[in-house]
């Protein structure tokens, strides 16, 4: 069957072997000091190996290739515990989900501030592609500084959208590449980027509108400009 699943570029490879520990199913490998997709069955295409490769050396590739086994995980992923060797299910950090939360319980009285954060993770470079939270979204796209900066950050941006972040200065590569994947992929009902003043910001709002752009979808978006002493400037 044709399907999505993931390519590894021995090439780009290091073999630090993140990938690896990453993989929920088992499906790779390291051999001879580089990733290997062991089993294309047990390769849910999900792509949750992606965000932990240091080197982009995994990408996703439609091909025909062995439908994912699930029965099989589970029962490799029981042999393992009956064995009484280690179960990996990856970091727990990278693992996505969706956060439930009532707007009726928040409170913009004084003392403590509810978060308006709906899923989890956050990071552009951590965020699966296929995670069921995009369809069907708002999306916001953030230098992370901005919520630093922004007192009403929470409220004014984060409630009712999907979060990314991330820092154009700081993280290697170019979001581009990924976040056209997310708008293309998904049902994305608009997106907000909001960024920072400063220059260097101007990195995650054009990796925004190259992604609307190759994805070839027509999707209103909008950006906020934050000042470094916390105000809006443009928006």
């Amino acid at each position: 069957m044709k399907r999505k699943i993931i390519k590894i570029d021995e090439l780009k490879c290091n073999g630090c072997g993140a990938c690896a520990k990453a993989c929920h199913e088992g499906a790779i490998g390291m051999i001879d000091g580089k990733a290997k997709l062991l089993r294309e069955d047990y390769c849910d295409g999900l792509g949750d190996c992606l965000p932990a490769c240091p080197t982009g050396a995994i990408t996703f590739e439609e091909r025909d290739a062995a439908a994912y086994d699930e029965q099989a995980v589970n029962a490799a992923k029981a042999r393992q515990q009956e064995q009484g060797r280690p179960v990996h299910f990856g970091c727990p950090g990278m693992n996505a989900k969706q956060i439930v939360r009532e707007h009726e319980t928040f409170s913009n009285a004084p003392g403590e501030v509810s978060s308006e954060l709906f899923q989890w993770p956050v990071q552009i470079k951590l965020a699966n592609v296929n995670a069921p939270c995009f369809n069907g979204a708002h999306l916001l796209v953030a230098a992370d500084c901005t919520a630093y900066a922004y007192g009403d950050f929470h409220r004014k941006f984060i409630r009712d959208r999907i979060t990314l972040i991330g820092c154009p200065k700081l993280d290697e590569g170019d979001y581009s590449e990924k976040l056209t994947a997310i708008i293309k992929q998904n049902d994305i009902k608009s997106v907000t980027i909001v960024r920072m003043e400063v220059p260097c910001c101007g990195g995650i709002e054009q990796a925004v509108k190259n992604a609307l752009q190759a994805s070839g979808k027509f999707i209103p978006w909008r950006v906020v400009v934050i000042s470094t002493d916390g105000r809006i400037l443009e928006d």
